[in-house]
């Protein structure tokens, strides 16, 4: 069987991940091999980010519920716990949302809450 040579295949390989690494510093985008650890760790941090930015997003929109809800005189917890009783189904995004550019509609739903 004939020998099989790499040159076009492993070309094509480092052209691909100096490609990917091109807004890089210094060796990190002119060097393959410094290149090749660069990219391997941006794309596991991207990787591990995606599922981080999901938690981070929601300890946001828990802080700006409890801050909104501490203005009508309620606790997170109280105002959730409520929420559920009177099965009022809003998702902390949209609550979040509403914490931040409808107030008054905000407010009847922490009325509504207390109410239970």
């Amino acid at each position: 069987m004939a020998r099989v040579k790499t040159g076009p295949n492993r070309r094509r390989r480092h052209i691909k991940v100096l490609k990917i690494t091109k807004g890089q510093f210094g060796s990190r985008h002119r060097l393959f091999r410094r290149a090749n650890e660069a990219m391997l760790k941006s794309l596991w941090y991207a990787y591990r980010d995606r599922r981080t930015r999901k938690r981070d997003l929601r300890r946001l929109w828990i802080a700006r519920i409890n801050a909104a809800a501490r203005l009508n005189g309620i606790t997170y917890s109280r105002l959730i716990h409520g929420m559920r009783r009177e099965q009022i189904t809003i998702n902390r995004k949209m609550l979040a949302d509403l914490a931040v550019r409808d107030p008054k509609t905000f407010a009847a739903v922490v009325k509504k809450a207390q109410a239970s």
